[in-house]
């Protein structure tokens, strides 16, 4: 198979043509193109940015022509005094912190707690502005469907929550239930499940189960079991009446 010499004129023509497509810069971007151009790094290396004229109001008449070098930034001033925390926070040893563990805070469990020590369960559901009408919705469906204690709307951070939730109580035999129905239905909702023991503050710190991602509970100020005014065991008391048959 042969081939016809390509035509001098019509390549000439194709690469005027790609020439003229190509998008140039701006007479100003260029001159920051060439200003900031590898040679000219050195230089930036060498002396620092200060030194070479960076800044919008030292630029060089090279660099700045035709450019506007009004600019100063603002810099707030250096705050005088002396720290609160003192000059030797470096210098202090890292103590070991107390054990968090329940019940035992020097030392792991010699055998585990029993299962009959939950009494009841709280689902806790978190949500913000941008997810209130989920909330609203989930809310809805489980008081249609499920005889439980129903909290109120906690607006602002309430207890160990740290963000506007709403919660209800229920009992044991409602667990293997509600557990897979809010996984299924919680329409991308954080849900905390924890149980009801005498330890409040282990129960919403390490005996938790979470739908969708965790987030933080601040718990570790409330009081640990057998200590003075620990919080008793809270009771479960539904005031909800299911109107809605549960989907099976």
């Amino acid at each position: 198979m042969s081939h016809s010499p390509r035509d001098p004129e019509s390549s000439e023509r194709v690469a005027q043509d790609a020439v003229e497509r190509v998008v140039r810069n701006t007479e100003i971007d260029q001159r920051w193109a060439d200003w900031l151009a590898p040679t000219r790094r050195g230089i930036l290396r060498g002396a620092g940015v200060a030194a070479a004229g960076l800044a919008f109001g030292g630029l060089g008449a090279e660099a700045s022509d035709g450019l506007d070098s009004g600019f100063t930034p603002i810099v707030p001033p250096k705050d005088q005094g002396v720290s609160p925390w003192g000059l030797d926070t470096a210098k202090e040893p890292t103590p070991r912190p107390k054990s968090l563990w329940p019940g035992h805070p020097d030392r792991l469990p010699e055998k585990p707690r029993p299962y009959t020590d939950i009494k009841s369960y709280h689902a806790h559901f978190y949500f913000d502005e941008d997810s209130y009408e989920k909330a609203a919705l989930l809310r809805k469906w489980s008081a249609e469907r499920f005889p439980v204690e129903l909290g109120n709307w906690n607006l602002e951070p309430r207890g160990p929550h740290v963000t506007p939730s709403f919660y209800f109580g229920f009992t044991n035999d409602l667990l293997p239930i509600i557990v897979p129905w809010l996984q299924l239905n919680s329409l991308g909702l954080t849900i905390l499940l924890h149980p009801n023991t005498d330890d409040p503050r282990a129960d919403h710190l390490y005996y938790t189960l979470w739908v969708n991602r965790s987030q933080p509970v601040n718990a570790y100020g409330m009081k640990r079991a057998g200590t003075p005014d620990a919080p008793v065991i809270e009771k479960i008391l539904p005031n909800i009446k299911p109107t809605v048959k549960l989907e099976v």
